[in-house]
């Protein structure tokens, strides 16, 4: 089983062939198609391509299913005897993308 290491938004994601995930939020259409060029690992049974840092011509193709929002996560910070109490919500945007192809 072929599969990948990438890098996008700041973290780094195990990827293979299929596989659907979210990721933070690209400037890309939807249905649309983008590459990662970030690489930084690509094994295929027992052969692997470590990179320093990135692996030289190596490139993942995904395909973007859609942008939206994910769901509300509510901070609450609370200090007692303080009389002190603030409640805010959070979206954060995400892309979800579906990998079609790793080229070494």
């Amino acid at each position: 089983m072929q599969f990948a290491v990438i890098k996008t938004g700041g973290k780094q994601y195990l990827v293979h062939t299929g596989q659907k995930l979210k990721i933070e939020k690209l400037d890309a259409a939807d249905g649309g198609d983008v590459l990662f060029d970030e690489v930084l690992l690509v094994a295929d049974g027992d052969e692997a391509h470590i990179g320093t840092p990135h692996v030289a011509g190596a490139c993942v193709e995904a395909k973007v299913l859609r942008t939206a929002r994910a769901k509300k996560v509510i901070v609450f910070k609370y200090r007692p005897k303080a009389r002190s109490r603030v409640k805010r919500g959070h979206r954060q945007h995400f892309t979800e993308v579906e990998i079609q192809k790793i080229i070494v």
